[in-house]
């Protein structure tokens, strides 16, 4: 079993920087490929981000492309998302989420996510 926990949401001014933190329980972590996606008001949820396990592939929505990056740290547990020069459109609650195969068997596992309010 493994619980994520993220962190770092709040509120802040158009072109201002945010670090989104994902904190995983569970000695598993290292072998999970992590995402981060979001959910606007009245929207679906998007993806965002995603890195694999070892950290040396990443990929972005387009609309993000260039102003967010994801990182992890397995030594600590711990997945990130820097997002800089934030826009309205960014405001959304973002989530974590974490998934790998093991042996034939599929897991799968969302944080409970974070606020980030844009105000222009």
């Amino acid at each position: 079993q493994v619980q994520l926990v993220e962190s770092g949401g709040g509120l802040v001014q158009a072109g201002g920087s945010l670090r989104l933190s994902c904190a995983a329980s569970g000695r598993t972590f290292s072998r999970f490929d992590m995402d981060w996606y979001r959910q606007a008001p009245g929207k679906e949820r998007e993806f965002v981000a995603g890195i694999s396990w070892s950290g040396s592939s990443t990929n972005y929505a387009d609309s993000v492309k260039g102003r967010f990056t994801i990182s992890r740290d397995n030594a600590k547990n711990t997945v990130y998302l820097q997002m800089n020069s934030l826009k309205p459109e960014d405001t959304a609650i973002y989530y974590c989420n974490g998934h790998v195969v093991l042996v034939g068997i599929g897991y799968d596992y969302w944080g409970q996510g974070t606020q980030v309010t844009v105000s222009s």
